[in-house]
């Protein structure tokens, strides 16, 4: 599973080819795993506490368009690129 970002100790990951819809990422911090749809930034499954969920959730809205390109591209090609960390 490829690493798209990494901040704060919040892996951001994504599955590439016959991964299910909606388009989403997965986030791990610590022993928490959280799945995230990309376009409401809801979580899907898991859960994260609730500072993590915030500092996600601000991350995400900032590289939407990116976080959406890089689903088309693992889906299509298995291709990425890594998106810039929170700062």
């Amino acid at each position: 599973m490829p690493e798209i970002s990494r901040f704060l100790g919040i892996i951001i990951t994504m599955y590439y080819k016959k991964e299910h819809n909606p388009p989403h990422f997965h986030v791990r911090y610590n022993e928490y795993n959280a799945e995230i749809d990309i376009i409401t930034l809801n979580v899907l499954a898991g859960k994260l506490p609730a500072k993590v969920l915030e500092l996600v959730a601000e991350w995400a809205e900032l590289h939407q368009e990116e976080l959406t390109e890089n689903w088309n591209l693992l889906q299509t090609t298995g291709n990425f690129n890594k998106i810039q960390p929170l700062v």
